[in-house]
């Protein structure tokens, strides 16, 4: 006799400040580099965190190791107060939702389908998949071209294709790598906008981000990494200062209060 193996169960909603991952003296080797030196970084429900840095500062891989896509060389990942490396495939799919940097498809799925597949964790109801898939894709601003083939979208709308399959998977940890590099200026404050809006209802978000102004205005934290390492985190009023940041990016910056929010800005420093 053959038995059905259960799937398993959604986590119970976190506790507000909950840590939903985290990374202890993490050390993350790609082929023959170690790309992570002893980063230690925590996760919690109800905050925004953003990875920020240069190039080759190890923000995708950090992600990807929090997400426990990468193996760890030394340290500890925890998802949910677990090692990563103990929780099944299936675990792993109900408690954190990943946005790579390249959304691709290799069949002529159309955009509905493609946000469906967020659903695949859950066994649920199909009218819950259902209103899963199209508040989704509501936020995300794709509904207009449900039926149009994935491969026909242009950049900016395959990036928000590919985000509307996180939002329906219904992670509580949304891990997104460069989420607004494909995308115009009004896509980007959404993006942003519905990261502060997941972290409002209690989850917890990691984004990287290049752009500094999007950090400051929508992180309640950010990570700075430079060469594999964490060198400054906290809120972003308090890290972003000008001589830390001249530091990390070999580029003077100017550092200063949006006149409005009061956020940081911060601009390359160029002659008058």
């Amino acid at each position: 006799m053959r038995l059905l193996r259960r799937r398993p169960e959604p986590p119970a909603p976190a506790e507000p400040g909950a840590v939903l991952a985290e990374a202890e003296d993490l050390h993350v080797d790609l082929g023959r580099r170690t790309v992570l030196h002893g980063v230690s970084v925590v996760v919690r429900a109800g905050e925004v965190l953003a990875l920020v840095g240069p190039n080759g500062a190890g923000k995708s891989t950090l992600l990807g190791a929090l997400a426990a896509d990468l193996p760890a060389a030394a340290g500890v990942v925890r998802v949910h107060g677990r090692p990563a490396a103990e929780w099944s495939a299936a675990e792993l799919a109900l408690r954190r939702a990943v946005l790579p940097q390249a959304a691709t498809m290799s069949f002529p799925f159309g955009v509905e389908d493609v946000v469906r597949m967020g659903r695949a964790p859950h066994a649920a109801d199909p009218a819950e998949d259902d209103l899963a898939v199209a508040e989704a894709m509501a936020r995300a601003e794709v509904t207009d071209f449900a039926l149009r083939p994935f491969s026909a979208l242009s950049g900016g709308e395959r990036a928000r294709v590919a985000l509307a399959r996180v939002l329906a998977q219904r992670a509580p940890l949304v891990l997104l790598d460069e989420p607004t590099a494909a995308l115009d200026l009004r896509h980007q404050e959404l993006v942003l906008r519905l990261c502060r809006e997941r972290a409002h209802a209690g989850d917890a978000v990691v984004v990287v981000l290049h752009d500094l102004a999007l950090a400051a205005a929508y992180a309640h934290r950010v990570a700075i990494l430079r060469a594999g390492r964490v060198v400054a985190d906290g809120p972003p009023g308090e890290v972003f200062t000008e001589a830390l940041l001249s530091d990390v990016y070999d580029q003077p910056v100017e550092v200063f209060p949006h006149p409005r929010t009061g956020a940081a800005v911060v601009a390359p420093r160029r002659p008058s």
